[in-house]
């Protein structure tokens, strides 16, 4: 075997690392996340807000579930602000313990029967916790595979961490819907909604064990040692790349609010208005976030063959007309046509956010890549998915229609779309062409 043939077979086993372990961390750093989402629409409204009607509760126990997004931006800031001069493993190993820690805690946390209102209040206390470790989490294992990756397939190889999201919420719907098929409502309610949240520590154990054995990212270590770090590199990110944020965050209006109203709300709306069970909703999510999986690292792909805007141009633009599809199907009750419902507004989701990892990193140069990119993505879930499914509830109990629902988002999807027709191209551009371009 020649040395050219080992450094390939050396650098392959690499990156397949990095990505194992990036996918690994992301996909349970997001079980955690989805897994309050989860809970809120199906068990916080009636054990944390029980004397509320149920559709009022579970705006209340959204409104929590919102609060994990109003903390993302500041857990981006902090965690970008000592990722870009610390490192990015760090930051990535932080994020993981903490998030693994608020969600145990949540399953051990009292009811309001039990405590009264320090029993909302502590889950909101968690829930603000997780939002701040979710914050600094994409980034740092975003970045990792970007940089250790090779310019012409790094649209690829930044897909699989994106492809760790649905795979979260598959284990989060999956294990719930165990839970909740094995029991009956007395039971999931009194004790069986509070083992997915004691298994994250097991799951957090491994990630950990997994991350350890990484490598600081070799663009990042290169970049120091030539130019040093910056002093206020969130600042840097905001004086000269204020249009690349702009972008960024254009794209995840879309792409957050009309995911989160398909896999939050949605579920409130199949049980609670179309009334199908518990499990129909579950397990159309399970099926539609298994398909989303094994279809991001195909878009991915395809990113780096056509380009980033194309996809995710058609991805927002499909997204944004498919709503008013999306709700008529649902409301055929027709446990199929459900399914299918769910499962295409999830490949769509697919396009939308495939691309975003390489798309996002390339549009900052490195010395304030991780706070750049962790801005551009995070600053958005205030007002996107944090406020999606309680918009949504909030506009259908006003009108008792889903049309207004689907109208809003046509709106957030033709902002997704607009902003990748305004967006440049940087397929095939290196993170060295990027880092020259800002001096």
């Amino acid at each position: 075997m020649t040395t050219a043939t080992t450094e390939m077979s050396t650098t392959g086993q690499t990156m397949r690392k990095v990505v194992l372990a990036s996918m690994i961390g992301t996909t349970i750093e997001w079980y955690d996340f989805f897994l309050y989402g989860t809970a809120a629409a199906l068990v916080f409204n009636k054990l944390f807000f029980p004397q509320a009607d149920p559709l009022t509760g579970t705006m209340l126990a959204f409104t929590t579930y919102a609060l994990g997004f109003v903390a993302r931006p500041l857990g981006g800031l902090v965690f970008g602000h000592f990722g870009d001069r610390i490192g990015r493993k760090q930051l990535l190993m932080a994020s993981l313990m903490m998030m693994g820690a608020s969600t145990f805690l949540i399953g051990l946390l009292p009811t309001f029967g039990q405590i009264g209102l320090v029993a909302p209040l502590g889950l909101v206390l968690l829930r603000l916790v997780q939002g701040f470790a979710v914050g600094g989490e994409w980034g740092g294992a975003v970045l990792m595979v970007c940089e250790y990756g090779e310019t012409k397939s790094r649209g690829f190889w930044a897909g699989w961490p994106q492809a760790g999201v649905p795979a979260g919420n598959l284990l989060a719907a999956g294990v719930l819907a165990i839970m909740s098929a094995l029991q009956n409502e007395h039971d999931f309610l009194a004790w069986g909604w509070r083992v997915p949240f004691l298994l994250s520590a097991v799951l957090i154990l491994i990630g950990y064990w997994v991350r350890s054995t990484l490598a600081e990212s070799p663009v990042f270590e290169k970049a120091i040692a030539e130019r040093g770090v910056e002093a206020a590199p969130v600042l840097e990110a905001i004086r000269k790349r204020p249009g690349g944020i702009a972008i960024g965050a254009g794209l995840r209006i879309g792409e957050n609010t009309t995911y989160y109203v398909i896999t939050a709300f949605s579920i409130t709306y199949i049980t609670e208005v179309v009334h199908l069970s518990r499990g129909i909703a579950l397990n159309a999510l399970l099926v539609g976030a298994a398909v989303e999986v094994m279809l991001i690292p195909v878009f991915a792909w395809l990113s780096d063959k056509i380009g980033r805007r194309p996809i995710l141009f058609l991805g927002s633009a499909g997204m944004a007309l498919f709503g008013f599809a999306f709700f008529h199907m649902l409301e055929t009750g027709a446990t199929p046509m459900v399914l299918f419902a769910v499962v295409i507004g999830l490949v769509l989701h697919g396009a939308m956010y495939a691309p975003q990892a390489a798309f996002i990193a390339e549009l900052f140069p490195t010395r304030f890549r991780y706070s750049g990119a962790s801005l551009a993505y995070q600053a958005t879930s205030i007002f996107a998915g944090s406020v999606a499914p309680i918009i949504a509830l909030a506009l259908f109990k006003a009108t008792k229609s889903a049309t207004p629902i689907a109208i809003y988002m046509l709106i957030a999807g033709s902002i997704g779309a607009f902003s990748a027709f305004k967006a440049r191209e940087t397929k095939g551009m290196s993170f060295a062409q990027i880092d020259a371009e800002t001096a």
